[in-house]
């Protein structure tokens, strides 16, 4: 029997996953030097609470505090052929789009990949900016700092850069990607490499984090907010649903603690949404999980006291 790939058109001809190119990787500029100048009220961010690569934004926009300068909708979690669609309780507030695809369309009537999120809507040229959650993230830590309610909070601090883009392509290829691979393979050579690739960067994690509070010290970075946003889908998601199973992120001392740490920041807990985190996985990727049965589980205290604090002279 063959197994059938969750994206067909993403999967290699040896059974493992490869994940599209972003299709849109304009930039908005806070020097006008691009055609996309910072101004409050005219960029539009369209997310899915399911979604890590959404969430990355939605986190370094609520942190940065630009919540009144930069509108945010939000996608129903179930995904179907037709892609991310609107619903009545969240509908799309600037032109009544019933799907996310209708975007894309407006942006590039031959669109013809898979319909992602983040994206980043500019109203005044009607089109996107760009689907790229690293980009996105970075312009909002960046860029927007004028219109930002937070401008002193420097998540891409010069002096680090190089070793957070370092830190931030291991963990990408291996763990926030990584996962995906070892879930979406149809072969097992393709699932062992992933697999084994993740508790390899998690076991090095841990190790790191044992005298850290975060990845590089006393206070949380752009890396820590990527690498949180599958920590936190781990247990749920990863750990059954994608096969990641040596070890849940419950298992590991310092990275339970951490992410107890970073989920208790102020703001933090209202971006994720178990429900819809549940229901994306395992109702929408139906050829892996084929009777779209949502687990009652785990169980998870993430409020439950963390106790990283001892590492660094910070308060949580």
């Amino acid at each position: 029997m063959t197994a059938k790939a969750q994206f067909p058109q993403e999967q290699t001809d040896e059974g493992g996953f490869k994940r599209q190119e972003d299709a849109f990787r304009d930039w908005v500029t806070a020097d006008g030097s691009s055609a996309y100048p910072v101004q409050s009220g005219r960029y539009h961010l369209y997310v899915s609470l399911a979604c890590p690569w959404a969430c990355r934004t939605i986190i370094a926009r609520k942190l940065k505090g630009l919540e009144d300068a930069i509108g945010m909708t939000v996608v129903d979690p179930i995904r179907d052929e037709r892609g991310w669609r609107f619903t009545k309780e969240d509908p799309d507030p600037l032109y009544g789009w019933a799907f996310l695809s209708e975007a894309y369309f407006a942006s590039n009537p031959g669109y013809a990949s898979r319909v992602t999120v983040p994206v980043l809507w500019d109203t005044v040229t009607k089109r996107i900016v760009s689907n790229s959650d690293d980009d996105i993230m970075r312009m909002f830590e960046t860029q927007f700092d004028a219109l930002a309610r937070n401008p002193e909070l420097d998540l891409y601090p010069s002096a680090l850069r190089s070793q957070i883009d370092e830190l931030n392509g291991l963990i990408y290829e291996t763990v926030n990607d990584g996962v995906y691979r070892a879930g979406f393979a149809t072969a097992q050579s393709a699932y062992d490499d992933a697999a084994f690739s993740v508790f390899m960067t998690l076991d090095a994690m841990e190790t790191r984090l044992a005298d850290l509070r975060y990845l590089f010290g006393p206070q949380p970075l752009e890396t820590d907010w990527r690498f949180f946003v599958t920590l936190v889908r781990f247990d749920p998601v990863y750990f059954g649903h994608f096969k990641c199973n040596l070890r849940r992120i419950a298992d590991y001392p310092n990275l339970y603690g951490y992410l107890r740490d970073l989920y208790q920041i102020d703001g933090i807990a209202e971006t994720v949404n178990f429900d819809h985190i549940k229901r994306h996985y395992y109702v929408t990727q139906n050829e892996i999980n084929p009777t779209r049965i949502v687990p009652i589980g785990p169980l998870m205290d993430l409020d439950a006291p963390h106790d990283r604090a001892v590492l660094s002279n910070l308060s949580p």
